[in-house]
């Protein structure tokens, strides 16, 4: 008999966090219904997010908010916890509820690269993100991910219709940005 698997809601995942239901130390983000385990950072991971946020920040500035490794409410079976969102307003913005529309997201990736462009890839385009972007540490690139369009037959249903490969040397300029980031300020010195 094949195995019953349940797929659980954002409100539902959301209760069963204020209920207190799951160890404080243990990481968990619902990714199309299903809960899923972050890996542990290793501590370049842990420097490189550090970067990008500051970057960033730098090229947003005043009107929005870089947040890290916080919740984002994508949807009704999804509640993903990127490395940065960058999303308008201030720091006290969504203390009532998590951001649904992030203008930017960010995932920083080694060991996960595969689950981050395929399967976060996709829900990011579903959701409707206009610009998504993957630090690759594997090879030392940024991928720049836009313009959702309509995929069927991929797992989404969805995926972004422009990718681009920056290396160092050059910037990149976010969609929702007044600013540049050069992409050597986004990767680990040589």
């Amino acid at each position: 008999m094949p195995m019953k698997t349940r797929r659980w809601t954002r409100v539902e995942y959301e209760r069963l966090v204020e209920h207190g239901l799951f160890q404080p130390d243990e990481r968990l983000e619902l990714l199309d219904g299903l809960l899923v385990v972050h890996e542990p950072q290793g501590s370049l991971h842990a420097m490189v997010v550090t970067a990008v946020r500051k970057a960033l920040e730098r090229a947003f500035g005043t009107g929005f908010h870089v947040r890290d490794e916080k919740p984002v409410a994508l949807d009704n079976a999804s509640e993903p916890e990127p490395d940065l969102a960058v999303v308008r307003g201030g720091l006290w913005t969504y203390g009532e509820s998590h951001p649904a529309k992030p203008v930017l997201l960010v995932e920083v990736s080694d060991t996960s690269l595969s689950v981050d462009r395929r399967w976060k890839g996709g829900l990011y385009a579903r959701a409707g993100i206009r610009e998504y972007w993957i630090v690759n540490l594997t090879d030392k690139i940024l991928e720049v991910y836009r313009r959702p369009v309509s995929a069927p037959g991929t797992r989404h249903g969805v995926r972004y219709g422009s990718i681009r490969l920056l290396r160092r040397g050059v910037t990149a300029k976010p969609l929702a940005a007044p600013k540049r980031v050069a992409v050597a300020d986004l990767l680990p010195p040589r």
